[in-house]
């Protein structure tokens, strides 16, 4: 009755396997890990001395913490994930309506052109006057508001 018992480790692919499966357990609870004491300081319903103590639980007793954490609170876990990647999202495209739109209020040389086109039509300014502003328009130098010179600042 000497019968041979193998395991995994007396074959060497089984081996590989069996290590790679825990390596990758080892980074899935890290993973779960930090996601916890992240979610912690992230509730905002929980007081301070209540995220102290979650805290102290899950670092002093880390699996037992963890999983309690997530018996106990884990069903908002992904609402305040989510609550917070919306607020993240809503806060960038808010930037960028703000950006857009602060280009509305600059002048583009197409606009300043036809400006300076009335007020030559109106006769404010000569035509050379009009070439100069022109071309200070046309170089990027007389666009966003800048008058040309000779240019009237206010209507005669």
């Amino acid at each position: 009755m000497s019968a041979q018992n193998y395991l995994a480790y007396d074959f060497p692919l089984l081996s590989a396997f069996w290590s790679m499966l825990w390596f990758f357990l080892w980074i899935m609870w890290f993973v779960l890990l930090f996601r916890v004491v992240l979610d912690i300081f992230r509730d905002d319903s929980l007081s301070g001395g209540a995220k102290a103590g979650w805290l102290v639980f899950c670092v002093v007793l880390p699996f037992l913490g963890v999983f309690v954490y997530v018996l106990a609170r884990g069903r908002n876990m992904g609402r305040r994930e989510t609550d917070q990647a919306r607020a993240q999202q809503q806060a960038f495209d808010s930037y960028i309506r703000q950006t857009a739109r602060g280009g509305e209020n600059r002048t583009s040389s197409v606009d300043e052109l036809a400006r300076l086109s009335e007020i030559r039509s109106r006769g404010d300014i000569t035509d050379e006057e009009f070439r100069r502003a022109k071309e200070l328009v046309l170089s990027g130098s007389g666009a966003s508001g800048a008058s040309a010179p000779g240019t009237p600042t206010s209507g005669r």
